[in-house]
This record gives structure tokens, sequence and C-alpha cells, in this order.
């Protein structure tokens, strides 16, 4: 009876699978439709508040967002310039985390920890928008939001009380938008001093830790802790207004920014040669550092002197004394007419000790060719005095402080000052006849002028004047007007004013520094920029 019941009991089983599977085709293959429509896409508007918010989180910043740009072409060289990315991120850890890992380990009594293998994974991070910010200080703000699922390949052994346990990091997930700020720009590659990196948000981190093929993150409690402790101490250092600095060149070379005073004293000359067919010459002597826009110093014309005697003292800012060289000439100063050149030296500031008065007596040259044999001919002496004074570390920028205001020169009067302009750029500049612009910047009787860009309405100069006064200018304003001149030789329309603006100086000296757009009178939508700056030697 019990083998009639297994045979019959298999041959029910047999007959029920083959029943089924023939009833399973029959009702989900064969009457499938052959047909199939293409799904309907329909606008996020048409959707529901449901599926827009089950959504929401996949959306890209640039759709929600109409003021970040899309950046799919950074995402593709991203994606292409991975595999060599990760080989140079991965070697800069290391070189980064091997000196600090050894300072640390001691104090723990852990003999060594080393990276068994260290790799980023083959998913590149992507970056889901991009706002970029324009200040008028020289600085570039961005703000990318970045997302990076990875699948890292990283081991890390701990070498500890004879045992080498190794720890893998599995299932990175980085969440985060940093602030990256490039400041300043300046016309030396890369263009920025700086990179300062800082988090609007807490970032979102998450990963699993495998600890001899167990996952520690399955422990009860430990993964909110680590997740919320990598937050907090992640937040601690770098959310925004805290921010990492990534120096790339030094401020004050790359700015050309001052960083010491050569005080000249022209005394005298002899044997002159004269250049006037009848009578004696009047020289006078031109002097001015090389890679300087600020115009020559001058001495007084001395007349029918060829051994003419000054005694005049002048002070110039030295802003690299590597590169940068005093040219000395001397002029035979003419009524009408061209002034003759009567001889000329230069002597680099490189060869000058610093905090050394040094006297000094040249022989004049006709050039600086050492192979011009006329320079064989005498042409006189001219006797100087030099002494280079650098500032004080406490009187340069500071890294990451470029716009510290820095303290006048040693030398200058008591209760005076540098009074620095820097005109930066104008905006919305029109002309009737033409639109060549420059600044001219006047000031108790002087003349400072930028120089002309042609065919332009929204120019660029960034030219920087310096002004020595004996005492704030807490009265005084300053008059910026805006010209254009004729780029051909014309007669009718040679010049024509764009606009002006004066200026108050007692802010200036008040808070040492503004920086600001001004609104051109006489002009339509004109707009200048003007960076002022008071530095004292107090």
């Amino acid at each position: 009876m019990g083998i009639v019941s297994t045979i019959t009991g298999a041959f029910g089983f047999g007959i029920g699978v083959s029943i089924g599977l023939t009833m399973g085709y029959y009702f989900f293959i064969y009457f499938q439709p052959s047909h199939v429509e293409d799904p309907k896409v329909r606008p996020l508007v048409e959707r529901d508040a449901k599926s827009l918010q089950q959504m929401l989180p996949e959306i890209p910043l640039w759709v929600k967002n109409p003021d970040h740009d899309r950046v799919d072409w950074l995402n593709k060289f991203i994606e292409l310039m991975w595999p060599y990315l990760d080989k140079a991120i991965c070697n800069t850890v290391k070189t980064i985390a091997d000196p600090i890992i050894k300072e640390k380990i001691p104090k723990y009594k852990i003999d060594a920890v080393e990276f068994d293998s260290l790799s980023l994974g083959s998913l590149p991070p992507t970056f889901q928008g991009m706002k970029v910010y324009t200040t008028d200080d020289k600085e570039l703000i961005m703000e990318p939001a970045f997302k990076w699922a990875g699948n890292p390949n990283i081991h890390v052994a701990v070498k500890a009380f004879g045992m080498r346990p190794t720890v893998q990091v599995i299932d990175l997930q980085v969440f985060a938008s940093p602030r990256i700020t490039l400041k300043p720009l300046v016309p030396s590659f890369p263009c920025f001093c700086q990179i300062l990196v800082s988090l609007m948000d807490k970032p979102h981190v998450d990963f699993g830790l495998k600890l001899l093929g167990a996952d520690l993150m399955s422990i009860p409690g430990l993964y909110r802790f680590v997740q919320e402790t990598i937050k907090d101490q992640v937040a601690n250092m770098y959310l925004w207004p805290k921010t990492l600095v990534v120096p790339v060149l030094d401020p004050a070379k790359a700015m050309k920014r001052p960083v010491g005073m050569l005080h000249v004293k022209i005394i005298r000359a002899m044997k002159l040669k004269k250049k006037d067919l009848l009578g004696a010459s009047d020289p006078y002597v031109k002097l001015k550092l090389t890679e300087d826009k600020l115009p020559s110093k001058k001495t007084a014309v001395k007349y029918k002197n060829l051994n003419p005697e000054w005694n005049q003292e002048f002070n110039l800012v030295v802003k690299d004394p590597q590169s940068q060289a005093l040219e000395i000439i001397v002029y035979d100063w003419e009524q009408v007419g061209k002034h003759d050149k009567m001889g000329m030296n230069v002597i680099p500031l490189k060869e000058v000790t610093p905090d050394e008065p040094k006297a000094m007596t040249l022989e004049l040259l006709k050039n600086m060719d050492p192979n011009d044999t006329q320079n064989e001919k005498s042409r006189g002496q001219i006797m100087i005095e030099l002494h280079y004074k650098p500032f004080s570390d406490d009187q340069l920028p500071v890294d990451g402080e470029e716009n510290m205001i820095e303290k006048a020169p040693e030398g200058t009067p008591k209760g005076g000052g540098c009074l620095v302009v820097m005109i930066h750029q104008a905006e919305d500049l029109e002309g009737k006849h033409h639109t060549n612009p420059a600044v001219r910047v006047l000031f108790k009787g002087e003349e400072k002028k930028t120089k002309p860009v042609k065919k332009n309405r929204d120019p660029r100069w960034d030219e920087e004047f310096l002004f020595m006064l004996e005492e704030p200018p807490t009265n005084d304003k300053m008059h910026f007007e805006v010209i254009s001149s004729s780029s051909r030789m014309g007669l009718i329309h040679p010049k024509e004013t764009l606009g002006y603006v004066d200026i108050h100086l007692g802010d200036v000296v008040s808070n040492k520094r503004i920086n600001g757009k001004y609104n051109l009178i006489d002009s339509r939508n004109g707009k200048l920029q003007v960076e002022l700056q008071w530095r004292t030697s107090s």
C-alpha cells in the first residue's frame, strides 16, 4: 500500500507541475500584449506633491536653483581624468598622512600604521551644479554641489602588541557643499595667491568598516556615533566662516607689494661734457626704479655748470629688490626742444646691502650695452648715496591677509603717511566721439594718469599710484576724471571727458582702507572702481 501511495504521489506531483507551467505560460506570457507603448514624459509642474517629494533629492541643483550653472563638461573631464587623478590624490594623501601618523602613534603605543592598498575606486565624484560670485575685491568665489558614492579600495594595517589587524573602508559616500575662494587675483600665473575652502553646511559622510571580515558598523550605536563625530569634527574645522587655506603664491611677490624703501641722495656730478655749442650745459638728474610705473624723480636744474652740486634726497618704493635696479640719467635742460642726454648708469638693487648706507661714484655711460665702444669715452662722473631699508615683518602683508594695511615706510614725516591709490576698472562708459578711456588723478596740484585702453566701455587698468604726505588728508578730497583721447591724429575731437568724481579722504584716514564703485558725474551710467589706502608710520 505504501508503494502504491508513493507512486501515485509522484505521478500527481509531475502532472501538477506540468499543468502549472502550462497555465503560467498561457496567462502571463501568451496573453501579454504585443504592442508596448512608450512611457509618458511629464513635466515636473504636472507631478503631484507625493511624487515630487520622492524625486526631490535626485533633482540637480541647476534645475532647482536658477543661479547654479550646469557643469556637465566638468563631470566629463573628471570622468576621463579619474584614473590619473586617483593615483595623484592617493600619492598626495600618503605624503601628507605618513609624517602625521608617525608623529601621533607613539602616544597610543602603536608600532606602525601602514596602507596595504589605497585607491579611490573606479567611480568618480560628480558636481550637481555650481554657483559663481563676483565681488569688488580681487577674488573669485565658487560654490559647487559635490556628490561622491565611490567604491574605494582602502586597507589600513595597524601594528601593535605583536598583531597586525587590517581595517577596510567600504561603500564610501560623501555629499558636501563647499565654498572655494581664489584670492587675491594677481597678474602672475596661476593668477591667484591662495585657495580658501569652507563648508556651507555639515557634510554627509557614510562608509563601512571591516575588521577581520566583520562589519564594525553593524555594532549597535557605533554607526551613528561615528557619523556624528565625523560631521562635528569636520564642521568645527571648516564650517564657514572657518577656512582651510592652501597657499599657492607669495602675495608680496605676486602682487608686487612694497617690501622696502630706497633712500637716494644725489650729491654732485663732476667733469660733465657740455652739449651746447655756446656756453656751458644746464644739467639735471632723473632717477627711477625699473619695473615701476611711477614717474621719474627729478633734481633741480643747475644752470651753466659742468660740476653741479645738488645734495637732494629722494625716497623710492621697492617692490622686488632681486629684479629691480636704480636708473640714473643726467640730462642737459633745453628751453626749447628735446633735452639732451649727457650720460647714465644703472645700479641693481641686489648689489645693495640692506640697512647699510653706501656712497658711490659712478662713471656716466652712453648706454648699458657693454659691447658699445662709445662707452669708453669719458662723460663725467656722478656721486650718490644709497640706503636700502627693507620693511620689518610687521609691516609686510601676512599670508591670508592680503587686504592688511601696510605701514608707511621708515622715514615718513611724523604724523604723515603714504596714500595709495589703486584704479581698478570702470563700467558703462560712453563717449560721443570715441571711447579710449584713461583716468586722471588730481591731488594737491599733482597729477597722475593711467594708460589708455582703446575702444573699451568696460576698461580695467589695475594701476597703482603713491602720494607721500606730511599730514593725514582728513579734510581733503581727490579728483578722478575719466578722459578719452582719439586713437588717431584727429583735430576735431582729440579729447573728451567721460565723467568725473570727487572722493573725500576723511573715511580713508579713519578706516585705513576703502574700496568701492562710484557713479561718475556727467555720465549716464558710468561707474569707476577705486581703492584707497592710508598707511602711517605708527
